[in-house]
């Protein structure tokens, strides 16, 4: 990951050699050129300012000046002790950022599979139960799963679920369709919201996805709603930046951790 963003900022330095004006304007059009013509994608880490100063020969103000505008800006996003990344382009709606892991993969040419780590019945907690609207104790189900792109575990994905709006859950086969899948199927999406942090995954995340514990992720909380309804949300942990967030049907908030190459 740090030699990739040490990549990252010995490319701008041909930018920096030809353009005119102060040095910190030059480094944000540089990256900001980057962003929009698609060569740095949409949740990837950039370099640091001490990735910058070292590469580019620039001093540590330049260096944070134009990272600082940029996040103002809305190009990229920045987190205390994670590092900064490309910010998430912004859709009309929140609900046609919706994605099914397997078809995006699918659409990459590669191979997706999932392995079921758990399925089960229980009762909600307090937490699980304010996430739903419930009452404490009400009937759930409870997923985790984890997705594969070829060989490579890329999406852990955690899910409590209303038993009442999907009380067949239970007896599907998430290894041939995914939950998001099926939950879209009996509950098309009417709307939904979210919201994009920088977040480091806990030591049982980070072995389950085989990453190191110390490497960054973005953690994606989503509410959606189908029609008036509304879902609980599955806690996801995506590993490499092609990934993009997972979406849930129905409507619940939902978590998704994205860990960057």
């Amino acid at each position: 990951m740090r030699q990739q963003s040490q990549h990252l900022a010995d490319e701008l330095k041909t930018s920096l050699s030809d353009g005119n004006g102060p040095l910190y304007e030059q480094l944000k059009q540089a990256i900001a050129s980057r962003v929009r013509d698609g060569s740095w994608a949409a949740l990837q880490r950039v370099p640091s300012e001490a990735e910058l100063v070292k590469a580019l020969e620039v001093s540590r103000m330049t260096a944070n000046r134009a990272l600082r505008e940029l996040t103002a800006e809305g190009i990229l996003q920045r987190q205390q002790g994670v590092g900064t990344f490309v910010a998430e382009k912004k859709l009309p709606s929140a609900l046609s950022e919706i994605h099914d892991i397997a078809e995006e993969i699918a659409s990459r040419g590669n191979q997706h599979r999932a392995e079921v780590l758990c399925l089960e019945r229980a009762q909600a907690t307090q937490q699980e139960a304010t996430g739903l609207g419930v009452r404490t104790r009400h009937p759930i189900f409870r997923s985790l799963l984890l997705h594969f792109e070829n060989q490579l575990p890329i999406q852990l994905e955690s899910r409590v679920i209303n038993a009442e709006l999907a009380p067949e859950y239970l007896e599907q086969d998430f290894t041939a369709i995914t939950p998001s899948a099926y939950l879209s199927r009996i509950a098309p999406l009417t709307e939904g919201e979210h919201l994009v942090e920088a977040v480091l995954a806990t030591p049982e995340q980070a072995d389950w996805l085989q990453m190191d514990a110390a490497e960054p992720c973005l953690q994606i909380q989503r509410r959606t709603w189908s029609r008036e309804s509304w879902w609980p949300a599955p806690a996801c942990c995506h590993r490499g930046v092609a990934s993009s967030c997972l979406a849930i049907s129905g409507a619940a908030p939902e978590i998704s951790l994205i860990r960057y190459a």
